[in-house]
């Protein structure tokens, strides 16, 4: 309990473990009982999932810079400052988002000047607006009490990027430790708890090492980058609330 862990795959997640049942009464979060639930210690699991996140991000590297790897995508976007120029992006293309209860804005690249945006301002702006998702679902994560102070990821996926890394720490708030791993090595772990290969869940990861912290570098910055964010969604979710009651 209190631990918390992200992936940034294909869909975002957050999933942290609560001491007792906790939950969202809009359910824009998941919550369910935990692989270590038991009568006298009810440890809830609590998800969020963000469906537009790996799968923003490989939309426009196809779309945009398909003769590049994703390590030229990710080194490209260094180039472009905390706030992407003013570029901003919504990444929920991907299907409704039930963080947002159900309701669809689409993916949208948006506030674009034909004389000052490149190549390098999309990349970080894709990166900005999907860490900004994940702020967001933090935040509805932290109204029913789960404030974690750190979160564990393996550096794969989105964290493999060293822009996306950073920028997720510094608009969640929440430093990071990553490790040398992914979903599949926890796969392979749960499944040798499991079986029995390890007698406790403590010698499991005996050899699960951090290789990174990263703590806040620019949370003042992105501080005003989220807000503008946010500000943005909000109106796009009236909108998509006024065409509804038109029907």
């Amino acid at each position: 309990p209190g631990e918390v862990a992200a992936t940034a795959g294909t869909s975002g997640v957050i999933y942290g473990v609560s001491e007792s049942a906790v939950y969202d009464p809009q359910s824009r979060i998941n919550s369910f009982a935990h692989v270590t639930y038991a009568p006298e210690s009810k440890h809830t699991g609590v998800l969020l999932c963000i469906n537009g996140t790996g799968s923003m991000y490989r939309w426009v590297k196809h779309n945009f810079a398909p003769s590049l790897s994703y390590n030229d995508v990710n080194k490209l976007s260094q180039s472009s400052p905390i706030g992407s120029n003013g570029l901003k992006v919504l990444p929920f293309g991907n299907g409704a988002e039930r963080m947002l209860n159900n309701k669809y804005t689409g993916a949208q690249l948006t506030e674009i000047d034909l004389n000052l945006h490149n190549h390098a301002d999309i990349f970080r702006a894709v990166q900005e607006g999907i860490a900004c998702s994940f702020r967001y679902g933090l935040d509805i994560m932290r109204e029913i009490g789960m404030k974690p102070s750190i979160i564990r990821a393996g550096k794969a996926n989105l964290f493999l990027s060293e822009v996306f890394a950073q920028i997720f720490v510094d608009v969640t708030g929440v430093p990071v430790e990553l490790f040398e791993n992914d979903g599949s090595v926890g796969a392979a772990l749960g499944a040798g708890i499991g079986s029995g290969i390890y007698k406790t869940y403590q010698e499991a990861f005996i050899n699960q090492e951090k290789i990174a912290l990263l703590e806040p570098k620019n949370s003042n910055e992105y501080e005003i980058v989220y807000n503008e964010w946010n500000n943005l969604l909000f109106k796009e979710l009236t909108k998509y609330d006024d065409k509804c009651s038109n029907r």
